[in-house]
């Protein structure tokens, strides 16, 4: 509402005036102070309604949720910062950016820990969009920057609304509520950072907060004090070269201390000395060189067990029997780090995830949503029933055997190769290659993708 921005901006310029008389403070520009009061609006009207979503939901959504709350205060901090002050120098920008990189990094890895989370893809959504905050590094055009990266976490937002949209809308209005925050976000930095962060030209050199570099360490003790006159023996050693100059100056003499050596001591003269005189070399047993920092492979025992809703199979190899009977509906299959395996899933089940697996092949009834592949290697599947969605991510060699039931099923991939589909026509299969390759073109201001086939 323009009432509300104006009266924000208002708020803003009368708190630079009270801090001026105060004590003196730096000259912060109208256009800087009216940023930063449309940063907060930002967090007040589209982010909060968002944090608060993710304290009814709960879990490993909230922990996020409070994550992204110190992301977004340490942002509001920073830009705070640049209206105050002129543009610092390079390690001085480091020191300023680090509050907000690090909250980057801790949601990312909060994400790569919590894999086996009922809401994996609620935090994969945040992890992926999460470095739009990162904009205030980007030049000459932050903008499409933000853009970018919420569009990178559409891939999960989308599961999102495909998992609970007939279970619960609370999560609806969660994916809503970010995705808007991210807009607005993206438009504040258009129209108030077009070109790059805007910082003071007038302000006050910027200044990291205490805390950075720890001070250095006191310095050593003294050296120890000179030894007394006389404790060191002054007098020139007789070097090597002196002894070989006065034995030299013997003349012929020098040859008497040497032992005379007989003919049946010569090894020219004595064959059979000759023969074994030789001496050998001892042989060295041959040392492994040393590594370091390769990966261990550590073998955990194959497990297979009920949990909750969900089953879990990890650690199989080279199982070819693994199976799983009375699944319901409501129940999901999550396959993980399994090597040379089969898994056959007897019923009809929620979901079923393939992750982490390798020449793993599954075959199963049907799934209400879908089956998924996820960081895999050589992997098969098979439905005997049907299944709506199929999902191929990060994997290297997929085949899909469907049925003449599931010849309608959706085919999502990204950032994999070498993935076929079996199509049933009559008693045979038609194999069919998934594009790899596609071409972009501009047409009209947009862009417009085509799959190419490879000659």
């Amino acid at each position: 509402m323009p009432g509300v921005d104006d009266l924000a901006a208002l708020v803003a310029r009368l708190e630079v005036v009270a801090d001026r008389l105060e004590g003196g403070a730096p000259v912060v520009s109208e256009d800087a102070a009216a940023s930063v009061a449309a940063f907060d609006d930002i967090v007040s009207n589209n982010y909060k309604p968002f944090s608060d979503i993710c304290k009814k939901i709960g879990g490993d959504v909230a922990t996020v949720g409070a994550m992204v709350d110190q992301a977004f205060k340490a942002q509001r901090e920073f830009l705070s910062t640049a209206s105050k002050s002129k543009q610092p120098a390079g390690p001085t920008l480091q020191k300023l950016l680090k509050p907000t990189s690090d909250k980057i990094s801790e949601i990312q890895a909060y994400r790569e820990k919590s894999r086996r989370s009922d809401f994996f893809n609620h935090l994969s959504a945040i992890s992926e969009s999460i470095p739009a905050l990162g904009w205030v590094a980007v030049a000459p055009a932050p903008a499409p920057y933000v853009k970018e990266m919420n569009d990178a976490g559409q891939f999960y937002t989308n599961r999102v609304l495909k998992d609970w949209k007939e279970k619960d809308r609370t999560h609806v209005d969660w994916v809503k509520a970010w995705v808007s925050t991210l807009a607005e976000l993206q438009a504040y930095v258009k129209k108030f950072h077009t070109t790059g962060l805007a910082w003071n030209p007038k302000g006050a050199e910027a200044t990291a907060k205490a805390g950075g570099a720890p001070p250095p360490p006191p310095p050593g003790p003294a050296p120890p004090p000179p030894p007394p006159a006389g404790a060191l023996d002054l007098t020139p050693a007789k070097t090597a070269r002196g002894d070989l100059l006065s034995a030299l100056s013997k003349g012929s003499d020098v040859t008497k201390g040497l032992k005379k050596v007989s003919d049946d001591q010569k090894t020219h003269k004595n064959p059979g000395l000759r023969a074994g005189a030789v001496v050998k070399a001892v042989d060295k047993i041959p040392t492994p060189a040393k590594s370091y920092g390769k990966s261990v492979d550590v073998n955990k025992p194959p497990k297979l067990e009920q949990d909750g809703k969900k089953w879990n199979v990890e650690y199989f190899k080279n199982k070819q029997d693994i199976e799983i009977n009375d699944v319901e509906v409501n129940q999901s299959i999550y396959v993980y780090k399994c090597e040379g395996s089969t898994v056959k899933v007897n019923g009809k089940c929620n979901n079923i995830i393939i992750d982490s697996c390798k020449k793993v092949a599954v075959v199963f009834g049907s799934v209400v949503s879908s089956c998924e592949f996820i960081n895999c290697q050589s992997v098969q599947m098979q439905v005997l029933g049907k299944v709506p969605t199929i999902s191929v991510e990060k994997t290297d060699g997929c085949q899909m055997f469907l049925n003449a039931e599931s010849v309608g099923a959706e085919i999502v991939t990204a950032k994999s190769s070498e993935m076929n589909v079996m199509i049933p026509v009559g008693d045979e299969f038609v194999e069919q290659a998934i594009p790899e390759q596609f071409k972009t073109v501009i047409a009209g201001g947009k862009l417009k993708t085509s799959a190419t086939e490879s000659v």
